[in-house]
């Protein structure tokens, strides 16, 4: 389901280009969009959507891979750097390869990492390749 199909108030129908996207969209529209990489692969779907409440910017979004009905699971925070919106195909591109993802640092439901930590979100932007400040929603 792309963030056409959850559109609830219309904020995506086709006027001219007026309106709000995808140059500005709702979160809930994005939450359950499809990642893929450069290689048209698979990687995941969006769960959820991280606010740095200090900057009001978006500091990650949580990516969920494998499993079937969340069961065995595992999630990922990707920097939201990292991500592009795909219009074309109602989608995230994610410009990492499939064995990078299933090796990339994760966690389970029930064990949150600490984001607002300056050395976990150093190691998560170093990996997936997003350097420069590294404070959550700072670009």
């Amino acid at each position: 389901m792309s963030y056409e199909d959850r559109d609830q108030y219309g904020m995506y129908v086709d006027n001219g280009h007026k309106g709000p996207g995808p140059e500005l969209m709702g979160a809930d529209t994005l939450i359950g969009d499809h990642v893929h990489n450069l290689q048209n692969e698979h990687l995941g779907e969006i769960k959820e959507i991280m606010l740095d409440m200090r900057t009001g910017k978006i500091a990650y979004a949580v990516m969920s891979s494998g499993g079937v009905l969340t069961i065995g699971e595992k999630l990922f925070a990707v920097p939201w750097e990292a991500l592009t919106l795909d219009t074309v195909n109602k989608r995230f591109t994610l410009n990492l390869d499939k064995e990078r993802i299933e090796a990339a640092p994760g966690f389970d439901k029930d064990n949150w990492p600490d984001m607002a930590n300056q050395t976990w979100a150093s190691q998560v932007h170093n990996y997936y390749g997003i350097g420069g400040d590294t404070r959550p929603g700072v670009r």
